[in-house]
């Protein structure tokens, strides 16, 4: 199901006087978030009450942004915006380049290795700092990590529902392995 809106931050708290926001960035295209006219401010990421807002600019400060909304123009109003999250109507998101999906295209997909084996279904995304790791929850093997590296991930084809998948050696034990010698 595809979302109104996407995830682009959380607003930690007020930074200096002037209602600027610290946020800690969620997109992998913080760039962007200064050349959008409108953001949306909601309890959670899939909250059905938002509150859109006039981005008036938004740089990069150690790390985290620092957006400054039209509306907020002062430290105590700034306050009461701590803990909201920063999200951008679907209509105005990125477009995405050949081979890139958002991670909402990704749950729900049946997961299937490279001998076609199917594992079962992809039903989060962890975000790491080196890579992306997808949680497939398998009928025979429990919770399986998948490192999403070059090596791991041979085809995703959002349109079939499918991931093909060539699993790293030892990464789900081999249930015709003899342990006894």
């Amino acid at each position: 199901m595809k979302p109104e809106y996407l995830l682009l931050g959380e607003v930690l708290r007020p930074h200096g006087v002037r209602g600027e926001l610290r946020i800690r960035v969620m997109t992998d295209y913080p760039e962007r978030i200064a050349k959008l006219k409108t953001v949306f401010l909601a309890e959670s990421p899939k909250a059905e009450k938002v509150t859109p807002y006039q981005v008036h600019g938004m740089r990069m400060n150690k790390g985290f942004g620092l957006l400054q909304l039209r509306e907020i123009t002062n430290r105590d109003q700034a306050e009461r915006l701590r803990g909201l999250f920063v999200l951008v109507d679907i209509a105005n998101a990125v477009p995405l380049e050949e081979g890139e999906f958002y991670l909402y295209q990704l749950i729900g997909l049946k997961v299937v290795t490279s001998l076609g084996e199917t594992l079962g279904t992809l039903t989060e995304v962890l975000e790491t700092g080196a890579n992306d790791v997808y949680i497939v929850d398998s009928p025979q093997h429990g919770e399986i990590l998948i490192p999403v590296i070059p090596e791991t991930i041979v085809a995703t084809n959002i349109d079939e529902g499918v991931l093909i998948v060539n699993l790293p050696e030892g990464l789900i034990p081999d249930s015709q392995q003899n342990v006894a010698d």
